[in-house]
């Protein structure tokens, strides 16, 4: 799979920490050309810089994707950098939690701002290298986007949307040889569930899922990769994942019984 990724570049929004910034060391460690693009640019910088010390080719773009013409310039970046872009991983996302009663629309808005719009924006800002390029583009979803979990209404919303277009996608891009990947983990080790409904992250917060069910970062980013590289349909991520997507297919009745009878808390999965 490694060979596959050698020389290719590779743009990953989101990729200041977390599965974006793993994404980053697993594709420079198999030989791929990293645009990093995220909002903070110290972190950024700091990443393209231990990338490049290691023997890799890293820059960093300042992106906001919730702003229109900010991943534009980092596809510009990458062209101007390296010459061309082969895939773009549309990793940006947060969580917005609380019952649908008691969120605003606002609250809402945020949310599809950042996990739909943001992939949107990101998929027609690199489209048109990735068809010269006949590469891919793999949108992070995540095991929400099968699974209604109570409190968790606006981010399931989000990523169940992020499922639909990857499959959108996949049928209108097939004739232009575009692969499209969508990814759905599980928990992941990531600041995600330490980051409030105003996307700010909480300095000190409890990680609220238990250790022995997280999957470490490096983990996921190589069984991302490894999909992304195969241009595989999808990348279901860690063992529960795969375990409640299956029940979701296969056995919705019982899941949705399971489902009903959770606490009325909780944090969004790793993606």
């Amino acid at each position: 799979m490694a060979s596959r990724l050698a020389g290719q570049v590779v743009l990953i929004t989101g990729a200041s920490s977390g599965i974006g910034e793993a994404l980053a060391r697993e594709v420079a460690r198999r030989g791929g050309r990293v645009v990093l693009a995220a909002r903070r640019t110290e972190r950024l910088e700091a990443l393209a810089g231990q990338l490049r010390a290691s023997g890799g080719e890293a820059i960093a773009a300042a992106c906001d994707v919730t702003r229109d013409g900010d991943v534009e310039r980092a596809v510009a970046q990458a062209i101007e950098a390296f010459g061309r872009l082969d895939v773009a991983i549309a990793n940006a996302g947060f969580g917005v939690m609380g019952r649908v009663e008691d969120l605003s629309l606002d609250d809402f808005r945020r949310q599809l701002e950042t996990n739909v719009f943001g992939a949107l924006r990101t998929v027609k800002a690199a489209l048109p290298e990735l068809k010269r390029a006949r590469g891919g583009v793999a949108l992070m979803g995540s095991a929400s986007g099968y699974i209604a979990f109570p409190t968790m209404g606006a981010y399931t919303m989000s990523k169940f949307a992020v499922r639909a277009l990857a499959e959108t996608l996949r049928a209108e891009l097939h004739a232009d040889g575009v692969a499209v990947t969508h990814v759905a983990p599980g928990f992941v080790d990531s600041e995600i569930r330490r980051i409030d409904n105003a996307g700010k992250l909480r300095d000190g917060a409890r990680e609220p899922v238990p250790r022995w069910l997280i999957m470490p970062t490096p983990t996921a980013a190589r069984q991302i990769m490894d999909a992304i590289a195969a241009r595989r349909a999808e990348a279901i991520v860690t063992g529960h994942a795969k375990l409640g997507v299956s029940l979701a297919r296969y056995a919705p009745g019982l899941l949705n019984a399971a489902v009903a009878r959770l606490p009325r808390k909780g944090r969004p999965a790793g993606g």
